[in-house]
């Protein structure tokens, strides 16, 4: 433990010993670069090139080559003279279209520069029938019909949901009294006469038969289970054997 302590303890009444220079460690020295002011750039080389714009085109170009040598001097000087092309050498217009003069079901005239395909028929194509809606009475809108369904008011005619076959459904054909099929469903369409869009003409086109084909033909996007739930007879099934 002596050496311990003689290593913790602190005396600093002992002298600093300082190491002095001998032969032993010679002095080094480094070597100093010398910069030689003759290689400097001093950019006397280079004055005065900016001044001048490149030759176009190049010296040795095929554009140069092809060019007059009165054209050729001209440019060595710094400048050069564009070619004016004659009409000859122009590139001529594109012929004017005749999309805007075309008839729906009329062939072009034959041409050799068209790049249209050529039509299969020369019929005029048909003009398709235009479904227009009526003018509705007030107080027959549709947010009259939302509100109609859901005052609690009995549109069905019935008491409770039946299995109706089509010779049931056929007897349900008049204005008074008008059931339709809808997607193997049976609605009571009476109620809903007054309300439609197209009119009550159109839709007593459906009744007393299966009106899916003729719904789907005129208006596949409307919801016919949310629009007649609460007109709901039935369900449509076949004829009893």
């Amino acid at each position: 433990m002596s050496y311990l302590r003689s290593w913790f303890s602190l005396d600093t009444s002992s002298p600093v010993t300082t190491v002095e220079p001998n032969d032993s460690y010679p002095n080094q020295s480094l070597p100093v670069l010398e910069v030689n002011e003759d290689d400097e750039d001093d950019g006397s080389d280079t004055a005065g090139e900016d001044d001048v714009p490149p030759a176009f085109p190049a010296i040795n170009s095929a554009q140069r080559a092809a060019t007059s040598p009165s054209s050729s001097s001209d440019s060595s000087r710094g400048f050069s003279i564009p070619n004016i092309l004659t009409d000859s050498a122009l590139m001529p217009p594109p012929p004017a279209p005749s999309l805007a003069t075309r008839r729906p079901g009329v062939p072009p005239p034959q041409s050799s520069s068209s790049l249209l395909a050529p039509m299969t028929t020369t019929q005029p194509p048909k003009r398709l029938s235009r479904r227009d809606k009526v003018a509705l009475a007030p107080g027959f809108g549709p947010l009259d019909w939302g509100n109609l369904k859901a005052s609690g008011q009995n549109l069905r005619g019935v008491d409770a949901l039946m299995r109706i076959p089509p010779s049931v459904l056929k007897l349900h054909n008049k204005k008074e009294d008008a059931w339709t099929a809808i997607n193997g469903k049976v609605y009571n369409i009476t109620p809903y006469l007054p309300y439609h869009p197209g009119g009550e003409k159109e839709l007593m086109r459906v009744a007393g038969r299966d009106g899916t084909k003729l719904f789907s033909l005129t208006h596949a996007w409307v919801n016919a289970d949310f629009m007649l739930d609460a007109c709901l007879v039935g369900f449509l099934v076949s004829e009893p054997s």
